[in-house]
């Protein structure tokens, strides 16, 4: 029964075109996933907005990423959410990136 899970959640994932990463792989390697639509999931740390446009910091507790939105703002500080956007990679210095990711659609999740 769980393989069949598996396999589902495999298809599932597949056919919307975006892959689940954690945030700490994306910043590690984030050429790779520079201009791609992914999947991640964290807690809020941090957010602010002005005309329409919010921002704030996803943290998986070892990483932290800006998440920018153009719809319903940003969440509330310390909630758990699932962010699928487009990941950009702006520049990367020694062991630090400045990385963004450009959300498409945002899940609560339990906490």
């Amino acid at each position: 029964m769980k393989t069949a899970s598996a396999v589902l959640l495999a298809l599932f994932t597949a056919a919307c075109g975006a892959n689940h990463v954690s945030l700490q792989r994306l910043l590690a390697d984030p050429g790779h996933y520079d201009g791609k639509t992914v999947v991640t999931t964290g807690q809020v740390k941090g957010s602010a907005g002005l005309l329409g446009y919010a921002t704030y910091q996803l943290s998986d507790g070892t990483s932290q990423l800006t998440v920018v939105t153009n719809s319903g703002g940003a969440p509330s500080d310390n909630t758990r959410v699932e962010v699928k956007g487009k990941f950009h990679s702006a520049f990367r210095l020694g062991t630090k990136s400045l990385s963004v990711l450009e959300e498409e659609k945002r899940s609560p999740l339990g906490p």
